[in-house]
């Protein structure tokens, strides 16, 4: 995807996400996120909003701290996070295309990696809000949602934080049944996980489904629609995958 699509996703996913939250209320609790309540939700990505934006429109060539989350409740924490998302949307759309500023997982360019990160970020917080408004979740489109699983398996999880770890080599192969190749092999160990965009050797464990539902599953906000071979496999990723801000 371009940079451009990733910025209008953006967009929509978080006026969505916005009109789900107002919805629902700010009291609401947060299905997908059980421990969360909607004024949380919005607290926590409203911040990140700001924080990802501030890296692109000051250039920080290094980790820059969050500003906090805010002691805002009700009409006024909406306002707040609809300000807030659509700073970081005119930031994405306006910046220069060679822009440095500091990023954490690898991409074509550092504005490349805030759109995508951002719109990904959006979308799964989107659902968690549609989650606590209750009726029908609005699609993830395959194409996007394959995308958000190649971030996850091998951004992410590629990374030195990354909790899934097996005393024992496994194999867990990923499956998206509507988005063409897209297939990967995740070898497990005791060092941070390993995925390739192939369906190279035998799996111990395959996940399979449409990619929406298999990306949503993998950032633990449903079950895996469908698993064959050693679900132990599939339920350590469950259990161990989260991840957390801090």
């Amino acid at each position: 995807m371009e940079t451009a699509e990733f910025v209008e996703t953006l967009d929509r996913e978080g006026r969505l996400l916005a009109a789900a939250a107002e919805a629902a209320g700010t009291d609401a609790k947060v299905p997908t996120c059980p421990e969360w309540q909607v004024r949380d939700l919005l607290r926590h990505t409203g911040m990140v909003h700001r924080w990802a934006a501030a890296f692109v429109a000051e250039g920080h060539t290094a980790y820059h701290p969050d500003g906090g989350l805010p002691d805002l409740d009700g009409a006024e924490l909406l306002a707040w996070f609809r300000e807030g998302h659509r700073r970081l949307v005119a930031t994405l759309a306006g910046a220069s295309p060679d822009v440095e500023c500091w990023h954490f997982l690898p991409a074509p360019s550092p504005l490349d990696f805030w759109a995508r990160r951002q719109a990904h970020e959006t979308t799964v917080h989107r659902v968690d809000a549609e989650s606590a408004r209750g009726g029908v979740r609005s699609d993830v489109p395959s194409g996007f949602a394959a995308d958000g699983i190649d971030e996850l398996l091998r951004g992410f999880h590629a990374r030195s934080r990354s909790k899934v770890r097996s005393e024992e080599p496994r194999t867990l192969r990923v499956r998206a049944t509507d988005a063409g190749d897209a297939v990967w092999t995740v070898r497990l160990s005791q060092e941070p996980p390993a995925a390739a965009r192939d369906a190279a050797g035998d799996a111990d464990c395959e996940v399979a489904g449409p990619a929406q539902e298999l990306y949503l599953a993998l950032w633990n906000r449903q079950p895996f629609p469908q698993v064959t071979g050693d679900a132990a496999v599939a339920a350590l990723w469950r259990e161990k995958s989260a991840v957390t801000w801090n």
